[in-house]
């Protein structure tokens, strides 16, 4: 093999190859999902529970237990956000993309110290503090929590969660030896980046047309 391609791959001369399938099918359903949400196509919801559904199991059982929260907590969020997105405000309309009130600002503050807390709870019960991982994965979590949060509820400022979680998260899954989960991870930023532009124009031309 190539240095290059033991430096980026090597690490999965372990794993199960059912494994390695597993992961790249998870990280195909959530570029997908991501793509959708970029589009605000509800789409994004099925093909989101797929990824998390996949990496829930993979991550419990190479016992990343944050990451594992993560996925846990988006597939939850996803059958809140599938609801939110379809409900109609009244009787021709969807809930629209808005941008967050001062009561969710405060909710949204709320969710992320309490995701620290619990993140820092369950990895101190579990022993899991033996890395500096350990320490970003709970800010991470917080992160991403927030942002499905926003996400789920059709408010613009999700993107900003999600870009400054997918930064944070290209290197750490790769020093993780998660390489496959990383390069989604880059990936996801530049779509996030794109998404929050996307939602943007969508939100100024209801404004305009309201």
């Amino acid at each position: 093999m190539s240095p290059i391609f033991d430096f980026f791959f090597s690490q999965y001369r372990d794993y199960a190859t059912v494994d390695i399938i597993l992961e790249i099918v998870a990280v195909i359903f959530g570029f997908l999902s991501v793509w959708y949400s970029k589009q605000n196509n509800i789409l994004v919801f099925p093909t989101g529970m797929v990824s998390t559904i996949i990496f829930v199991y993979l991550l419990l059982k190479w016992g990343l237990l944050g990451d594992m929260m993560i996925n846990g907590y988006y597939f939850a969020m996803s059958v809140y956000g599938w609801y939110i997105w379809t409900r109609k405000v009244d009787a021709t309309h969807v809930t629209p993309i808005t941008r967050t009130t001062d009561n969710e600002k405060k909710l949204s503050t709320a969710i992320f110290i309490a995701t620290l807390l619990f993140v820092y709870l369950v990895y101190t019960v579990f022993d899991k503090w033996t890395s500096w991982t350990a320490y970003v994965d709970t800010v991470t979590t917080a992160v991403f929590f927030v942002g499905m949060w926003l996400m789920a509820r059709r408010k613009i400022e999700n993107w900003i969660f999600w870009i400054i979680g997918d930064i944070i998260s290209v290197p750490l899954y790769f020093y993780k030896g998660l390489t496959f989960t990383s390069l989604q991870y880059l990936g996801f930023t530049f779509i996030a980046v794109f998404g929050y532009l996307a939602w943007k124009k969508n939100l100024n031309n209801n404004l305009q047309t309201a």
